[in-house]
């Protein structure tokens, strides 16, 4: 991994939503950071921290307030900044990207090999026969060649997240983001998803960005982590970095900030995330609803 070999960088990213009475409600404020490419960043934090908004803000799903996200990905000769690009240059950049999402969001009335297949019907020109043979290589992948022809309602959780992994890697992306890859998954079967997140990001040479509120898992896999709160960034540095704030005593802690990610990279019930004055905007958004 090469520091200096910036995929995406993220410049001042501002984002509202209105609450029910119309006011704007700063979800994300003033984040930036960097992704570099071949690594795997988590972005971690609480609930209605704005993890969510900010992967939504990265594949171009929201739009932003104000700010900058310049993705240089290989066939471009300088940084772009998304959040500036018409229609047929964004989807462009989509191509790149591969997503992951949450529960796999695999159409339900098509087999997993169709599933996979979609994304090459629908975005290159590849015929049929090269069709089968790049689906047959992403499920081989993942293990789940031999579901090919099962429908979404007979595969297990941890099934569902491998045939959405290789939907999501069918078109070779750059770029690949992760929705929560352990949620709904017993422990075992969410070190299995981890352990294969990992193999990909080698074997495909991909930059991996996994939104996260699982620390077992974060540890696992991350580079390097980015801790938001309130929608700003509170914290940017290594897997060891986070590690040593994770193992420090909290009384031992001179900064709010960094009693509350000791507190959250622990899972104490004690601490600033539980305090009154804790709860996130975007929770009091919902509250407010």
């Amino acid at each position: 991994m090469n520091q200096q070999d910036v995929i995406i960088a993220v410049r001042n990213l501002r984002k509202t939503f209105t609450n029910a009475t119309g006011e704007q409600v700063p979800i994300l404020q003033s984040v930036t950071f960097d992704i570099y490419r071949g690594e795997t960043l988590v972005i971690m934090g609480g609930s209605g921290c704005g993890k969510s908004t900010l992967l939504n803000c990265l594949i171009g799903e929201y739009p932003v307030d104000d700010g900058e996200i310049l993705y240089h990905t290989q066939d471009m000769s300088s940084p772009a900044d998304m959040t500036r690009m018409n229609e047929t240059n964004l989807n462009r950049v989509r191509k790149r990207l591969g997503i992951l999402f949450q529960s796999g969001a695999l159409f339900n009335s098509l087999t997993v090999a169709e599933n996979v297949a979609l994304p090459l019907r629908q975005h290159s020109d590849a015929t049929e026969e090269i069709i089968n043979i790049v689906v047959t290589l992403k499920l081989e992948q993942v293990k789940m060649l031999s579901h090919r022809d099962k429908l979404p309602a007979q595969l297990s959780g941890g099934q569902k997240k491998r045939a959405g992994l290789a939907r999501a890697t069918a078109l070779d992306p750059e770029v690949l983001f992760y929705d929560e890859p352990s949620a709904g998954l017993d422990p075992v079967t969410s070190t299995a998803i981890d352990e294969l997140m990992k193999f990909l990001s080698k074997k495909l040479l991909v930059t991996s960005v996994v939104v996260t509120h699982e620390m077992d898992s974060a540890f696992r896999i991350a580079d390097r982590m980015v801790m938001l709160d309130k929608g700003r960034v509170l914290k940017i540095g290594t897997r060891e970095d986070f590690e040593l704030l994770r193992q420090a005593d909290p009384a031992k802690l001179t900064t709010r900030e960094d009693r509350l990610m000791n507190q959250f990279l622990n899972g104490f019930a004690g601490g600033p995330l539980t305090d009154a004055e804790g709860i996130s905007q975007f929770e009091q958004l919902l509250i407010e609803g």
